[in-house]
């Protein structure tokens, strides 16, 4: 046991020297867990920001002029009045995202309680601003309308007082949720590529000869290679949501990270071990990459870390219970988002621990036969 641990640890040292000379690499991993994280965290919004809104008044009177002077800034642009004639062109350009059309008489109906239709074109090609901002605009129109026809500024016909609380992310702020999704796609990402590399990268330096006349067994070649690279992908991971998730974006972390980490060794066994079947089907790194990127992307998409796994079909959730990466988004989830602590992750650690086993010892098993052949 003893000589078996030792192989491990000194094939491990090995495989982190070889990640240490090789440069694109170590890159790799710092511009993914650094600017990578922080570039999509700050880019990719998707609360409803300067929406461009256009508008159509064939009406010109106070409560047209009311509900488009209630189209405020962040959420919109300033609306700008273009012709009934311009309204296709302008959609079919895609220069607004929104345009309200105010027929004629608009005002004197609403005052008549003949409830006049006001005409509100979208363009869902902005599928996340389509579907929001829409919400924002009919709110705006409600109020104004509403407050415009009791002559009261205060009043409201809700006859009830709705108090909204957002729990976890109090100003429902994107860059919460996609700076840290980031970091733990980015964790799957790397456990493949990072594993699969360093196997390809053997049989291109014509190293895996040399492993093949040593006294090393298959396992011990990847039990080596699994810990030297987890550990490198865990220390980039914890750095970046110490450095830039919490540091330079200002997002908290609500609960243990010594917890997210045990869980992340749990996950990272079968996702590396992933990473080292994937590379035993392949030849060249070209290859590699063309075979990861559908598991990858499916892994990602899928996961719960995009979209939640209640807007998936039945069918396709509980096909995807048998992904590690769908048991570590929600672990993750609850652990840095809500603070969870073990007595409500240890389920999704067990789940990650048995399929770790079972992905570990298929990739072993063909990993053998590669070797052998």
């Amino acid at each position: 046991m003893m000589l078996w641990l030792s192989n491990i640890y000194r094939l491990g040292l090995k495989e982190l020297r070889s990640l240490r000379a090789d440069p694109v690499l170590l890159f790799l991993i710092a511009y993914v867990f650094s600017f990578a994280v922080y570039a999509v965290a700050t880019g990719a919004k998707l609360e409803v920001i300067n929406a461009s809104v256009a508008y159509v008044d064939l009406d010109h009177s106070e409560l047209s002029g009311r509900i488009v002077g209630a189209i405020l800034p962040p959420e919109f642009d300033t609306p700008q009045e273009i012709s009934l004639g311009d309204v296709d062109e302008v959609m079919n350009n895609g220069e607004y995202v929104f345009v309200l059309s105010f027929p004629p008489r608009f005002e004197a109906d609403v005052i008549a309680g003949l409830q006049p239709s006001l005409q509100l074109n979208v363009d869902a090609t902005a599928m996340v601003q389509a579907g929001n901002g829409a919400v924002f605009l009919q709110e705006i129109i409600a109020a104004e309308v509403t407050k415009f026809v009791s002559g009261d500024d205060t009043s409201s016909d809700l006859p009830i007082d709705l108090i909204v609380t957002a729990q976890f992310n109090p100003n429902l702020q994107s860059t919460w949720f996609s700076s840290v999704m980031q970091v733990i796609n980015n964790v799957t990402i790397l456990s493949v590529l990072l594993t699969g590399a360093a196997l390809i990268r053997e049989r291109e330096h014509g190293t895996i000869e040399h492993l093949l006349v040593m006294p090393v067994t298959p396992s011990e070649i990847m039990l080596a290679k699994i810990w030297a690279n987890g550990l490198a992908i865990i220390i980039a991971a914890v750095l970046s949501l110490w450095l830039v998730v919490q540091g330079i974006l200002g997002v908290p972390i609500a609960g243990s990270i010594t917890l997210f980490v045990t869980g992340a060794v749990l996950y990272l066994v079968s996702v590396t071990g992933l990473g080292i079947l994937l590379a035993t089907f392949t030849t060249s790194m070209p290859q590699f990459g063309l075979l990861a990127l559908p598991v990858l992307v499916i892994m990602n998409l899928l996961s719960g870390s995009t979209t939640p796994m209640e807007s998936i079909p039945d069918w396709l959730q509980a096909i995807m219970q048998i992904s590690p990466s769908t048991h570590f988004v929600a672990f993750s989830q609850a652990i840095l988002y809500r603070g969870a602590g073990l007595e409500t992750v240890w389920f999704d650690m067990v789940v990650m621990a048995a399929l770790s086993a079972v992905f570990f010892v298929i990739a072993l098993l063909r990993f053998r036969q590669t070797m052998a052949a």
